[in-house]
């Protein structure tokens, strides 16, 4: 099964506020949270949450890396869950302390609530119009292992970079969960899988590759999908031949366009970017990324 939606997926986890980017939640023993999405989507997180957990708050955020659609309301978090304990790796710690990177993170959240406002299906009075607020982390992760939440419930932390250099994963053994995101791909409107590399390609393969082989029944991409059952090794399947079709698209296009990265950009774009209907991610920062993963490949190459 594919889940497209937000709500329930399977017993106790749930998919809430807004499946573009969502933040997952599993609600045991003790709740936790996993991704913090958009910043302005705060309120709807925080709705859909306390409708399944009622006056109980969550205990943790599991960050898997601090990209603006991943971390972006963990700060409003923060502010109507006091208690909870925000975790992401000693990386992303250090990410939050730059300027700059806060800078382009509020740009675009800023970037993102002018297009989330004209969406159909949201209302505008219900989202955050505030920039976007930085936090810290709580709980750095310094090493691979296990985090025990409560008696019932262990995440196993893993490094899993390729995608950013920050990059975590987390799978719950007992209930054979994966969150994550990136590291695995993403698979957009179209149906197409975008292979999300930024940092190193050699890396995310084998990230890749390692959680392929893990006894999964859930995995949550980061955006718009959840995957359960058969669908989780297909996905995996497709997900790396489709890293080596980009790599070869690229290589081709860059021979064809005299190495000149910015045309590949174009002409990649034309394929991946323009013929899905949304929603999608905001232009300026998906070009961000494209000519990231177009010039790695370009100097791996040269």
């Amino acid at each position: 099964m594919i889940v497209s939606s937000t709500g329930h997926v399977d017993r106790d986890f749930h998919v809430t506020g807004f499946a573009w980017s969502p933040a997952y939640l599993l609600n045991g023993v003790t709740p936790v949270l996993f991704e913090a999405g958009f910043y302005s989507m705060g309120p709807l997180y925080e709705r859909d949450i306390r409708k399944v957990t009622g006056a109980r708050d969550p205990s943790f955020l599991f960050l898997t890396h601090v990209h603006y659609d991943h971390c972006g309301a963990a700060a409003y978090f923060k502010r109507v869950f006091p208690g909870i304990t925000i975790c992401a790796s000693r990386r992303a710690s250090e990410i939050l302390r730059r300027p700059n990177a806060i800078e382009l993170m509020t740009s675009l959240s800023r970037n993102f609530t002018r297009l989330a406002e004209a969406l159909p299906d949201i209302d505008g009075d219900t989202i955050l119009h505030s920039p976007f607020e930085p936090f810290a982390i709580d709980h750095v992760f310094e090493n691979e292992g296990t985090f025990d939440v409560d008696p019932s419930l262990q995440v196993q932390v893993l490094f899993t970079p390729g995608h950013t250099r920050d990059m975590l994963s987390y799978y719950i053994p007992e209930r054979k969960i994966l969150i994550a995101t990136e590291s695995a791909g993403c698979r957009s409107q179209t149906g197409r899988i975008v292979s999300e590399f930024l940092v190193d390609f050699d890396a995310y393969i084998a990230s890749l590759r390692r959680l392929a082989d893990l006894d999964t029944d859930i995995f949550c991409q980061g955006h718009h999908f959840v995957y359960t059952g058969s669908d989780v090794g297909a996905f995996f399947d497709s997900s790396l031949q489709a890293a080596f079709a980009f790599r070869r698209r690229v290589m081709e296009l860059l021979e064809m366009e005299n190495d000149s990265v910015e045309r590949v950009v174009e002409r990649i774009k034309q394929e991946e970017y323009d013929p899905n209907p949304g929603p999608k991610q905001p232009e300026r920062a998906y070009l961000l990324n494209l000519k990231t993963r177009v010039a790695h490949l370009a100097g791996k190459a040269g």
